[in-house]
């Protein structure tokens, strides 16, 4: 990776510590005295109650296997907010290290794949207990960095036209302006992330959930990093309400809000403004705007858990899975009584391979060829040769078997 003498000297420019106080960031927290407070807490509860209904409601199996999905789903959404359109099949031949011949299109999937491997770092407990310290957050951007091709290791001031390297895991070094708002100098993110993570780690687990929208905008003011702060902020917001909400991974705010990202972006440059009047907290940002983008955010997450429940539901999605079933049956693609062995996952989570003879009927030698047909498919998955079966769902065929989950192509 090659540079010249511009790029060399925009890396190399120092920013004077302009001496901001850590007082530019208040309220870091909605106060008690707020009239909203009761409602943040009324959302919280029936957030808290609604996620450990759903996750209660799914055998094991299958909430892994949909977990699976979520997480291609969540990298999608969260690179369409970055303006990457990234399709879901590309996402999943990624995982294949099936990457495209067009150069743009190959780093898209190499960025898609990046992301969902942080995100499986996460959800398999990397970040736990630290996803609100400076630590865990620049730990978040150089997993993601380091996977990265070159070609997206630059960013470019769009005033300036200067070239910048992106550093997986540093803190900027340089100025940067993100629409009207000009985050805190260089100088000064060491001690506005460490009062960020003083606010916010020692929360209780309600009152981190009641204040994940908070956190989630102080983040992208304080802006860390010279680029990648929308990304790793909401890989830092999933980690907050898969640990406080014990999520199993199997819903994702980031699918809310792309679909909302207008109302997204725009209540989140309210949050950059001073406080309107004497009405308006005690801080120097508004209280107002932030009570304003935490109720969006905790209602983008109820919203994002009904969606999700109506997917599954079991006589839905027995419907969907059985007629897609049948037509691959009927193409020769399966064999016949694959429906037998999808059905019994989806009620039962997982199934011994010893079970699928005595199930579906048939001699230990056809039953094989079922399962091997249905993991061709790759509606069928295993950790081992050995090991039960469980369902899956292949982003190709969520269009026909969780519609509405991609947007439709």
């Amino acid at each position: 990776m090659g540079k010249n003498e511009a790029d060399k000297k925009a890396d190399l420019k120092t920013v004077a510590d302009r001496n901001e106080a850590i007082s530019l960031m208040e309220p870091l927290l909605v106060t008690p005295e707020s009239r909203f407070t009761g409602v943040i807490n009324d959302l919280t509860v029936e957030l808290a109650a609604k996620a450990a209904g759903f996750r209660r409601s799914l055998p094991e199996g299958v909430l892994s296997s949909l977990a699976d999905l979520v997480r291609a789903m969540n990298c999608y959404y969260s690179n369409l907010i970055e303006g990457h359109d990234t399709h879901p099949v590309d996402i999943e031949r990624a995982l294949q290290q099936d990457y495209s011949s067009d150069t743009h299109k190959r780093n898209l999937q190499l960025e898609a794949r990046a992301h969902i491997n942080v995100q499986a770092w996460i959800d398999q407990g990397g970040l736990t207990g630290r996803a609100l310290t400076m630590d865990g957050i620049r730990e978040i951007h150089r997993r993601f960095g380091e996977l990265l091709p070159d070609e997206l290791l630059w960013t470019e001031d769009p005033d300036s036209g200067e070239r910048s390297t992106i550093k997986p895991g540093a803190l900027r070094e340089q100025d940067v302006k993100i629409g009207r708002h000009v985050p805190v100098s260089p100088v000064a993110l060491p001690r506005f992330l460490q009062r960020f993570e003083q606010v916010y780690s020692r929360l209780s687990k309600s009152q981190t959930i009641a204040m994940a929208a908070a956190s989630h905008h102080r983040l992208l003011w304080i802006h860390p990093f010279v680029d990648g702060n929308g990304r790793v902020t909401r890989l830092m917001s999933h980690a907050i309400l898969l640990e406080t909400l014990d999520t199993g991974g199997v819903w994702s705010i980031a699918r809310g809000l792309a679909r909302n990202v207008g109302k997204y972006k725009t209540l989140l440059a309210n949050c950059d403004l001073p406080r309107r009047n004497a009405l308006d907290g005690r801080g120097h940002l508004s209280e107002e705007a932030l009570v304003e983008f935490t109720l969006f955010f905790l209602r983008t997450c109820l919203d994002q858990i009904d969606f999700m429940e109506s997917l599954v539901q079991p006589e839905r999605l027995r419907h969907r899975l059985l007629s897609w079933a049948a037509e691959e049956v009927a193409m020769g693609a399966l064999l016949p009584k694959s429906e037998l062995v999808l059905e019994a996952l989806l009620y039962r989570g997982l199934l011994p391979r010893g079970d699928v003879p005595n199930l579906i009927g048939v001699g230990e030698r056809q039953a094989r060829r079922v399962v091997s047909a249905l993991t061709k498919q790759k509606v069928l998955t295993s950790t081992s040769r050995r090991a039960p079966l469980s369902l899956a769902f292949p982003p190709r065929l969520a269009p026909r078997l969780m519609p509405g989950l991609f947007p439709d192509k």
